[in-house]
């Protein structure tokens, strides 16, 4: 490697000034971060001007990053949230369910538990498919396929009265329904830039966290005037809705396969009917020339894609990157503490303030309420946070082309405020705990949900945004790498929490879960610090590597040539 990739791998490279160093960067970085800020709320704008260096080139020229309205992208957000409830829905619903079950099945309760820790096992693995799928051959057959799946396995669960076949079909609706998750925040990769990816994003996961709190409530009042098998039956029923509409309506948006959705799709399994019947509408307005350097540039698209068998291991290659490895085990341990307190909360005011099935239930509501709040909400702080960080380093935001992140300290942008939600949200977490006995009013455990779902969703959703970012080409694979790591952890959490409040008492197990929290929180300075060093060392290898493969080609191709 010449001298200016090795300090290109090191920092940001200035042209006139030379190259900076990691010190250099990391001091650009803490000048334009908030606690650096006087008074006044600005810092010397010709220093920060002079610290940018290539960051000016973040404004991207050229065509739009997308060409949907934002009437359009508000529906296909839309149709991302809902289809994102469909994994929780699949696998809390019938946690109200399981004494019932029980019964039914002539067995012990926790052995129907088992089934929601091997749903989420299979729900870390299933999204490593999925994603692949999804930044392969697009979004659109990996939404379809995931809800074949979705409607297979719960028809089949509604109708079977056997064991096994419970365990079997609770796997399948797992594959189908865990797929849905990492589409979710591909979806928002393809239609939204940078600076307002926050507040999509935080759209399009809200039904994510909703579902927690919506699918006890759901599966109580169904399980208590219906039967359990009304849970699968409603799931049947919604899913078929979900993809009628969605077979007719959303379009395919990979940016591999539609550009920035001014391509038409060339292959059926990639149009929507109504895009479909607006395509021809469009095309007839065209002339021969239009149409000739469209279909060409499709055939381009095409050309370089290469439909294969779903490769689950490329979701490994990301959780093996450094930057990407510390992201996604804060994310698992965040998530596995959210975990303990949802697989606990039902059982444990049920036991402590002799609450029925629907009333437990109905105790998920402010933890979902503060989970779909803190999206909505933090989503927006950090599209300010991004636009902010522009403005001190002398740059401007285009929300319409996008930006160029490769000199940008969008680590920075992303994590300046996740350190208190996350420490809010543990002490909230730890409190929580401690309330969890007869003598604490039920109001007091609640309040407490709802300010863990707030923070500790915040934490959670700035860094799977974060994530989206530095695979901004693959965001469904990054996506299925933070899920298979965080399912993983759940499964792992809910399994222990009963055991450990057993023997611990429930103030002091969560304490513990809290202070592990705490303890994990320090990898996130570690990737501000050093995470834009090693995204430009990932740039470079990256493009090492493609240049490599051309070269290979070419050289494969002259001999053809001859002959």
């Amino acid at each position: 490697m010449d001298s200016i990739s090795t300090h290109r791998a090191q920092g940001l490279f200035d042209s006139a000034n030379g190259p900076l160093s990691p010190t250099s960067l990391h001091s650009a970085v803490q000048e334009a971060s908030p606690s650096s800020m006087d008074a006044t709320g600005g810092n010397d704008i010709e220093a920060q001007k002079s610290t940018a260096g290539p960051v000016t080139k973040t404004q991207s020229a050229g065509p739009p990053y997308s060409i949907y309205t934002h009437r359009q992208k508000n529906f296909i957000v839309l149709m991302s949230c809902l289809g994102g409830l469909f994994s929780p829905l699949s696998s809390s619903s019938i946690l109200p369910a399981l004494p019932v079950l029980a019964s039914t099945y002539a067995t012990s309760v926790p052995v129907i538990n088992l089934s929601v820790t091997v749903f989420m096992v299979l729900q870390a693995i299933a999204p490593s498919l999925t994603g692949d799928l999804a930044d392969m051959a697009g979004r659109r057959p990996a939404y379809i396929s995931s809800f074949l799946f979705i409607l297979a396995a719960n028809i089949g669960l509604a109708l079977q009265s056997n064991l096994v076949a419970f365990y079997i079909l609770r796997c399948l609706q797992s594959v189908g329904s865990s797929g849905t998750y990492s589409l979710n925040s591909g979806v928002v990769a393809d239609i939204c830039t940078t600076a307002e990816r926050g507040k999509y994003m935080g759209a399009a996961q809200s039904g994510i966290m909703l579902g927690p709190a919506l699918s006890p409530v759901i599966g109580g009042i169904l399980t208590e005037y219906l039967g359990w098998r009304a849970i699968f039956w409603f799931l049947f029923i919604i899913a078929g809705v979900y993809l009628s509409v969605f077979a007719v309506f959303v379009p395919e948006t990979a940016r591999k396969i539609v550009g920035n959705g001014s391509l038409p799709p060339t292959v059926w399994f990639n149009r929507s009917v109504l895009n479909y019947l607006a395509r021809r509408r469009e095309v007839k307005s065209w002339t021969l020339k239009e149409i000739a350097v469209k279909r060409k540039e499709a055939e381009e698209l095409v050309a370089k894609r290469q439909l294969r068998w779903p490769n689950p291991f490329k979701t490994l290659r990301i959780v093996a990157e450094k930057d990407c490895a510390c992201i996604m085990f804060t994310v698992a341990i965040v998530y596995a503490s959210w975990y303990t307190v949802t697989t606990t909360l039902g059982t444990s005011v049920r036991s402590i303030y002799g609450l029925t099935t629907l009333q437990a239930g109905l105790c998920y509501l402010p933890f979902g309420a503060g989970g779909a709040l803190a999206v909505y909400v933090n989503g927006r702080l950090l599209d300010w946070n991004y636009s902010r960080t522009c403005r001190r380093l002398g740059l401007s935001v285009n929300k319409r082309k996008g930006a160029d992140l490769a000199n940008f300290p969008i680590e920075m942008a992303r994590l300046d405020w996740v350190w208190s939600q996350l420490y809010i949200g543990c002490g909230a977490l730890v409190a929580y705990g401690w309330t969890l006995r007869p003598e604490a009013h039920l109001a007091a455990p609640l309040v407490l949900t709802f300010l863990i779902g707030v923070f500790m969703t915040t934490t959670y959703n700035s860094l799977n945004i974060l994530l989206v970012d530095l695979y901004p080409d693959s965001p469904s694979t990054a996506s299925a790498a933070s899920n298979f790591t965080r399912c993983l952890m759940g499964a792992a959490g809910s399994a222990v929490i009963e055991p450990m409040i057993s023997r611990m008492g429930s103030g002091w197990a969560f304490t513990l879960v809290g202070l592990i929290v705490v303890v994990a929180s320090p990898m996130l300075y570690v990737v501000r610090r050093w995470g834009p060093v090693w995204r430009e060392e990932r740039r470079i290898k990256m493009a090492n590597r493609k240049e490599e493969k051309e070269a290979a080609g070419d050289a494969n191709a002259r001999p053809n040539e001859k002959k």
